[in-house]
């Protein structure tokens, strides 16, 4: 069998960090090679960790090279041997996951079949998607309309978003109303549009709590991390408190990790994001546990486009799949180009190229050239990474409240 003979590793980015997304303002891309020349691609997230992670890549192709391409339990399970850190390192299961994701589009490619036959096979023919990165720079309820009133011509079914601006740990009063009225707004506007609440893992219990009793009204399909991911009592007190349902999973890195949110029943979705959860054997096996438990799952797609080819892989295996996110239409242009073929997002829904060996992508070369950045991802000092641009901002006063109101009422 193949060998794995080189890994190259890309860091692409742009001068002018992505508007909806900066903590993906890089990404780490990967071509791994095989002694008869096959080819595969794999992704490694970044947040604010693009150094980092390159180097732990380095480390984890000392691991790899030489080893047979298509055994990839073995070569998972052996750099898990020599990784001292790996559940708990988001360094090393990022770099990880990029390795064994390549490895499967090698192994679809060597054997012609998409990886999803791998997994068992689609279980159906098209992927609900829900847009993010929709709403940068909004911070009104009229802002979110407006710009929701374009996703939803998109096609889009659903939408998740921060309403909460400049608010961190505690809450005020007033930040709860503003959020309640974004919520409230687009209840209104769109009455049969899922609303999925990100809290960004930004609040205390005590604050989380009084949010949702000010948007329970508007019937939120879930809120995202609403606590603290470090505060799991916090979040228990939560969910003894809220009926709204919870998701979260973009920063538990091992299924095993994850058994014990499922144990004590600790939320009702799980988001795991494969590439910085140890790829797509991890990303299958933790949707079977949450299967047992009768947790839906929606995974975590945030960065790139080889990342959302794999995870459409798994999308299409698994029965308890609620929604995919989505930010496809927000990226910049280079991002979109990345991938010259294999998916594609219409009318809201993802398709996948079903038939094409491996993850079912071809990868335009010619941005992984023109593309390369070095060094770490922007900072900006007044918004952290993880909001999306122009939205991490005071409460600004918002016209459209006496007329919402006054809809309302009548």
């Amino acid at each position: 069998m193949p060998k794995i003979s080189n890994a190259e590793i890309f860091v692409l980015g742009e001068t002018n960090a992505e508007k909806s997304s900066p903590w993906s303002s890089t990404i780490i891309v990967l071509k791994l090679t095989t002694s008869d020349g096959v080819v595969g691609y794999g992704e490694a997230p970044t947040t604010m960790m693009t150094l980092p992670v390159y180097e732990e890549m380095r480390e984890v192709a000392r691991v790899f090279k030489g080893k047979e391409a298509t055994e990839i339990e073995k070569n998972y399970m052996d750099f898990y041997k020599h990784s001292f850190y790996l559940p708990v390192s988001m360094e090393t299961t990022s770099a990880l996951s990029a390795f064994e994701m390549a490895s499967w589009d090698i192994l679809g490619k060597i054997y012609g079949m998409p990886v999803h036959k791998a997994f068992g096979g689609a279980i159906r023919d098209k992927i609900r998607a829900y847009a993010n990165g929709w709403y940068d720079g909004c911070i009104t309820a009229s802002d979110f309309v407006k710009s929701a009133k374009n996703v939803v011509r998109m096609g889009f079914t659903g939408v998740k978003f921060d309403p909460f601006g400049d608010a961190y740990d505690n809450i005020d009063s007033e930040h709860i109303e503003n959020a309640a009225h974004i919520v409230g707004a687009l209840r209104e506007e769109f009455p049969k549009l899922d609303l999925m609440i990100e809290c960004h893992g930004r609040f205390n219990a005590n604050s989380a709590m009084r949010v949702a009793r000010a948007i329970k009204p508007f019937k939120p399909l879930f809120m995202e991390e609403p606590v603290h991911p470090d505060q799991f009592n916090g979040l228990m007190r939560f969910r003894e408190y809220s009926r709204i349902p919870v998701a979260l999973g973009e920063r538990v890195l091992d299924r095993n990790l994850f058994l014990n949110y499922m144990k004590s029943n600790a939320m009702d979705v799980i988001q795991p994001d494969i590439t910085n959860f140890g790829g797509l054997m991890q990303g299958k096996s933790v949707a079977d546990m949450a299967y047992s438990f009768g947790i839906e799952v929606a995974y975590h797609n945030a960065f790139g486009p080889i990342q959302t080819a794999a995870t459409l892989n798994l999308d299409y295996t698994i029965p308890n799949l609620l929604i995919q996110e989505s930010f496809e239409a927000f990226w910049p242009e280079w991002k979109k180009k990345l991938v010259k073929s294999g998916y594609s997002l219409e009318d809201g829904y993802f398709t996948l190229s079903r038939d094409k060996p491996g993850l079912g992508i071809d990868i335009n070369e010619r941005i992984l050239e023109e593309y390369k950045v070095s060094g770490m991802e922007p900072f900006n000092e007044s918004e952290p990474a993880w909001a999306v641009g122009g939205t991490f901002k005071p409460i600004a006063k918002d016209g459209s409240k006496d007329n919402i109101s006054h809809r309302k009422s009548r």
